[in-house]
């Protein structure tokens, strides 16, 4: 305030200057009553009293429950995503043994299959091919039969 104070001093004449009209004098006066505004707004801002602590505690609670909460849905949100993510990878890697079984359950039916119609396709022809007797001794050989049970 002693800054203005000096400095208002500037705008009062100086010696050896004239005055050169009326609206100099006007624009002095004009200029007096703004800076003295100015000096009477000041005192009355630094005068007055301030509820500053008690808003400044209520804003620093909520401030810090409205972090806190949006903390908390961030947190939420990508916890829900990463639980989503993990339980779609764990029912991929499930369906995916399940294929696998299938397939391999799949394989093993067929081998069998194969086995049964090889053993099927063995004893027929070990039943074609096989034969006590050749067909031009059958009627000698029955005799034979004949014989041996008497």
């Amino acid at each position: 305030m002693k800054e203005f104070e000096d400095n208002a001093g500037a705008f009062k004449q100086q010696p050896g200057m004239q005055p050169a009209d009326a609206s100099d004098a006007e624009l002095e006066q004009a200029l007096r009553n703004f800076r003295d505004s100015i000096h009477a707004w000041s005192e009355a801002a630094y005068s007055r009293t301030r509820p500053l602590v008690l808003e400044v505690r209520r804003r620093s609670w909520r401030l810090a429950a409205g972090w806190a909460l949006g903390c908390v849905l961030v947190a939420g949100s990508v916890g829900g995503g990463l639980f989503e993510r993990h339980q779609s990878r764990e029912l991929a890697r499930i369906a995916a043994q399940q294929r696998a079984a299938e397939q391999q359950r799949q394989l093993v039916e067929q081998q069998a299959r194969a086995r049964e119609s090889d053993e099927a396709l063995l004893a027929r022809v070990d039943s074609d091919v096989s034969r006590e007797v050749p067909s031009a001794m059958e009627p000698l050989a029955q005799l034979m039969a004949e014989d041996e049970t008497r």
